[in-house]
């Protein structure tokens, strides 16, 4: 019962920036760290631009976080592509 305490324990912590973020966004999310990089933007979406990442980037920190994300979606910046 322990190890299993354990393990469960073990994949909530790993999971924990999956579940901050949209569905979509989660796949997009290449090394799971809960934020989004420009390479792993364009790795999905081809079509954003430095300039265009940097739009969503509110804070400017290179990344993009749960509330830039939930914010570019709902702009409609994030979409499927095709």
């Amino acid at each position: 019962m322990k190890k299993l305490s354990l393990t469960v324990a073990a994949l909530a912590w790993a999971v924990t920036p999956a579940l901050a973020m949209g569905q979509g966004a989660v796949e997009v999310d290449a090394n799971g760290d809960g934020l989004l990089t420009i390479q792993e933007v364009q790795a999905v979406f081809p079509s954003v631009t430095a300039e265009g990442f940097s739009a969503m980037d509110a804070n400017a920190d290179g990344a993009l976080d749960d509330s830039e994300i939930k914010a570019a979606e709902e702009a409609g910046l994030l979409k499927a592509e095709g």
